[in-house]
């Protein structure tokens, strides 16, 4: 971004990149109003230099639109764009990402300003893709116009009224519909029918301005061009339903940030002297992970993260830079996972603005220092075996199943408080998925994230955590598959509404409970940790405990692997395992703490039959498998710690990063946050 600098310094800086072997850039996405100064007069020779002096360099460029961030002329004369939350506030300038997507007048605005780019720029030989928009569904959208938008959505949806009363219950509190202009604005809206539908349109209005940007994009795009744009990484953003934005991109891409530090160590990660970003959530190793194999989730063929960590990340107050070796660690982490190329925000820190403190590859000296040399040491070793590292296929023997209806509809009625707290956790869903993901991973699992449109049945065990709404066909897939000899982790809350977020009349887990083999008719939120007691063939840790939620499950043919150490809770089973058909159903009942999560995982896999060949680990070494495009297996081997390891090698063949021969029964050996690539032979 050479507009940001504080004084003439382009060449200098590409001569550092060069240096570093990075070989792209993105460019011009957050600069409306340097484009288009003023309504109607646009300057575009700015950039025209920038990217001759980028392919001067052999560099290449994502160049994105900057519909983002308007301009001030914009929201000057036309304020009624802006977006408006519920009750009334319109969003006020200053911020970014804060507009009605559907206003006729931002749509016009957008359009020319996208067309004047893309046109001025898509036969430039820098440019190899475009970025359209930028981490797009901040807000939910209460403008007027939009909420007529739903109106009708729902009329082609529903086709009456009366229909809608069915689906949504509407004769509680007296909101029984006579006309589709008795449908009131979603502001003080109670019904969890509604919220789910709404939150779905909301998705839908984004998936669409993409799409449509998109499709503007591509009239002016060569043939050799890719359309992408940069999701919020993890769970992502309110209005963003990753695997439907997905299929209106060529590649898509992430943000994936992470906390560094001792919250990357192995094992634990979970205690550090620093706090993180207030928008960070959980923290640790398995995050990095997690957000990777989100982002491949929507991309089996692979993504791009266009901004992860450089220098530190957020706010003034949170600075946290990498250990050394920590950012070589996460590239690879990435890699492994299916990144097709790992860019950092950003290549300097800026002098002014809202991120003057999210620091870049170079500090506000602006002097190459420890982060640069990292990251050139990266790309050194890119530049030698990127190649090699084309077209990865990760493995995975084990499926997470992510429901963006249940995380919408768990918003709306969270199963669980805040922590130390009377309110609801709006975030329920995802710290219920997190728990699951992380004991898997921290049993050493390789996981891959699928969604309910996508096929899961080739995976021997497939994760189903809080799968709350859920049609019958699902439901009905899901005891197929085990019955069909899969192994089902199912977590509480799962199978208890339908479709339409309507509570099940049938004792849960409804369509669920024979193959689950238990039931339950009552269910408790626990205030403090309660303790566990194994039953015989279930190694459970000291220490371990259920967390924030207890069903009260009767055994209906399933074996109990613990139970509560609590005079009342003592009589249910916490979780239970079932063989049936062909396959077998755990079933957890409360929220793991890490040492139950890890213990129910073990079982799991134990159980599944699921191996690595790579055994024995220290306890700070994590082993990532992947396939090359020409078939040939890479294992990531890699040291989340300050000890040096060895890690016993049960393969024979290359390490990529060291260059040192390996053999099977033999060791890799691995330095303070560390990692090298086993090429087999």
């Amino acid at each position: 971004y050479h507009e940001y600098q504080p004084y003439e310094r382009l060449e200098d800086d590409l001569k550092l990149m060069v240096g570093a072997n990075l070989n792209v850039v993105r460019v011009g996405e957050s600069t409306w109003a340097t484009w288009e100064p003023e309504d109607g007069r646009f300057e575009l020779d700015w950039m025209r230099r920038i990217l001759d002096a980028v392919h001067e360099a052999g560099i290449k460029a994502i160049l994105g639109t900057p519909t983002y961030a308007i301009p001030p002329w914009l929201h000057r004369k036309h304020p009624e764009i802006m977006a408006q939350r519920a009750g009334g506030e319109l969003v006020p300038y200053g911020g970014r990402q804060n507009v009605d997507l559907t206003h006729p007048a931002y749509r016009h605005h957008a359009e020319r300003v996208v067309r004047a780019v893309a046109g001025a720029f898509a036969d430039h030989p820098a440019v190899i893709g475009f970025q359209v928009d930028n981490e797009a569904g901040l807000e939910l959208l209460h403008n007027h116009g939009v909420f007529q938008a739903f109106v009708d959505h729902l009329r082609r949806t529903h086709g009456t009224v009366e229909r809608l009363n069915e689906l949504w219950g509407l004769a509680y509190w007296s909101h029984r519909l006579s006309s589709w202009a008795d449908l009131w604005v979603p502001d003080g809206n109670t019904n969890p029918g509604y919220q789910l539908a709404w939150r779905r349109f909301q998705s839908a209005l984004v998936t669409e301005f993409l799409a449509w940007q998109a499709s503007v994009v591509r009239e002016y795009a060569r043939p050799d061009q890719f359309v992408t744009h940069c999701l919020a990484g993890g769970h992502g953003r309110p209005a963003a339903d990753r695997l439907a934005v997905a299929q209106v991109l060529d590649v898509p891409a992430e943000n994936l940030y992470y906390q560094m530090q001792d919250a990357l160590e192995l094992p634990g990660g979970t205690s550090h002297d620093h706090s993180g970003p207030s928008w960070l959530g959980d923290t640790g190793t398995w995050t990095l992970y997690l957000q990777a194999d989100l982002a491949r989730s929507a991309a089996p063929s692979g993504f791009l993260v266009t901004e992860t960590n450089a220098l530190t990340i957020g706010e003034a107050h949170t600075n946290a830079p990498a250990y050394d070796g920590q950012w070589r660690l996460a590239a690879y982490a990435l890699i492994a996972r299916g990144a097709r190329g790992v860019s950092y925000w950003h290549w300097h820190s800026c002098h002014q603005g809202n991120e003057t403190y999210w620091q870049g590859v170079l500090n506000h000296d602006l002097e190459p220092g420890r982060c640069y040399r990292e990251i050139s040491r990266i790309g050194a070793e890119l530049a030698a075996h990127g190649g090699t590292l084309d077209e990865l296929e990760p493995d995975a023997d084990v499926a997470v199943l992510y429901s963006q209806d249940s995380r919408y509809g768990l918003s709306f009625q969270p199963p669980l408080g805040m922590p130390d707290s009377a309110e609801p956790d709006r975030r329920a869903y995802e710290r219920i998925l997190n728990a699951f993901y992380r004991g898997l991973f921290d049993a050493g699992a390789q996981l891959a994230v699928v969604h309910p449109a996508q096929p899961f049945e080739r995976f021997p065990v497939l994760v189903v955590p809080a799968l709350y709404v859920a049609d019958d066909a699902l439901l009905q897939r899901l005891v197929a598959y085990a019955r069909a000899g899969g192994h089902l982790l199912v977590s509480f809350r799962s199978g208890y509404a339908d479709e339409h977020a309507r509570a099940r009349w049938t004792r849960p887990p409804g369509i669920l409970r024979a193959a689950v083999g238990a039931s339950y008719q009552e269910c408790s939120n626990l205030a403090v940790p309660v303790g566990m007691v194994a039953a015989d063939g279930f190694a459970l840790p000291t220490g371990a405990r259920a967390t924030a939620w207890a069903d009260g499950l009767e055994l209906e043919g399933a074996t109990p692997l613990a139970t509560y150490d609590h005079r009342h809770f003592g009589r249910f089973a916490a979780a239970t395992t079932h063989r049936f058909g062909q396959g077998q159903v755990t079933y957890v009942g409360t929220l793991p703490d890490p040492a139950f999560g890890r213990a129910v995982a073990e079982f799991v896999l134990w159980q599944a039959g699921v191996r690595s060949r790579w055994a024995d680990l220290p306890p700070s070494a994590r082993v990532t498998g992947a396939t090359t495009g020409a078939g040939r297996r890479l294992w990531f081997v890699s040291n989340w710690a300050w000890e040096p390891v060895a890690v016993p090698t049960p393969v024979a063949g290359t390490s990529l990063l060291s260059g040192r021969s390996v053999h099977e029964g033999g060791s890799v050996e691995l330095g303070a946050w560390d990692v090298d690539i086993v090429a087999e032979a």
